[in-house]
């Protein structure tokens, strides 16, 4: 006689969720962990309104951002301007601009537009510009099908005019990373900085899987400043793939796509 076995009621794990890690604060912290890395890390924090008027006091110009949320949406960038009684706030989100004679009565506002969502503030970097307009880079790491670590592709992101945010879900246009550093580095220099920014990303990405072991992709934002700084401004576990269709050299999303079958995110 058979034995009949009884069905399951544990649900399927899924393996894309298991992946994806949506707190901000938790993946800078796991970055932070590392010593090597922690000079490139803006500082960050949970924020409030002592945490935000001390980095503005410090900083002058800071960005805050809900610490679960994705594409650049809900961003905002806050900037203390004037000494003393000449002092005056103002924030950007989106589009809009608005501006303040006292941190009390920005922060007032501030909180109607962030509402009960948990929001980081992060020290600014003033990044480097195309054409007038500011520009990060997305360095994209992931597991090869041998379960080794490897970046696969760099590609910068222009801002819209009107916003403070480069994702090109949210306005931003791509563009090669040697059209964007032609202004910055010679053809010689460029070459090494972008083998930096690759072991930098690997870096990362190992420091990522650290904390979180079912990590298989990342994608991290870097900002450069005025002296080729490079600062890790975000680190997502859930990257798009698909902007580097954008790249003239199409060898890059071939590998990246291939690799994203091997497990089995595509």
């Amino acid at each position: 006689m058979k034995r009949i076995r009884k069905k399951s009621t544990k649900k399927p794990i899924s393996l894309n969720k298991a992946r994806y890690v949506s707190s901000k604060i938790g993946k800078t912290k796991a970055v932070e962990s590392v010593e090597s890395l922690r000079k490139y890390v803006p500082s960050t924090k949970r924020m409030n309104s002592v945490t935000l008027q001390e980095m503005l006091e410090q900083y002058k110009m800071v960005y805050v951002k809900p610490n679960i949320g994705m594409f650049g949406n809900g961003v905002i960038r806050i900037e203390l301007t004037g000494e003393e009684a000449e002092r005056s706030y103002s924030y950007q989100s989106g589009v809009t601009i608005k501006r303040f004679k006292t941190f009390t009565d920005m922060y007032v506002s501030l909180l109607k537009v962030t509402r009960k969502r948990r929001y980081l503030v992060q020290k600014g970097i003033h990044l480097l510009t195309y054409k007038g307009n500011r520009f990060d880079l997305r360095v994209m790491v992931q597991q090869t099908p041998a379960r080794k670590w490897e970046t696969t592709g760099i590609i910068g992101r222009v801002a819209h005019p009107a916003k403070i945010v480069t994702n090109f879900h949210n306005g931003g246009t791509l563009k090669s990373v040697d059209t964007l550093l032609k202004k910055y580095l010679p053809r010689a220099e460029r070459t090494g900085y972008v083998n930096q920014l690759q072991v930098m990303g690997i870096q990362v990405a190992k420091a990522i899987n650290a904390q979180y072991r079912g990590v298989k992709e990342i994608g991290v934002d870097v900002a450069l400043d005025k002296d080729l700084q490079p600062w890790i401004l975000e680190v997502n576990t859930s990257p798009d793939p698909y902007i580097f269709r954008r790249l003239k050299d199409k060898r890059i999303f071939a590998k990246i796509r291939r690799y994203a079958k091997a497990y089995g995110r595509l």
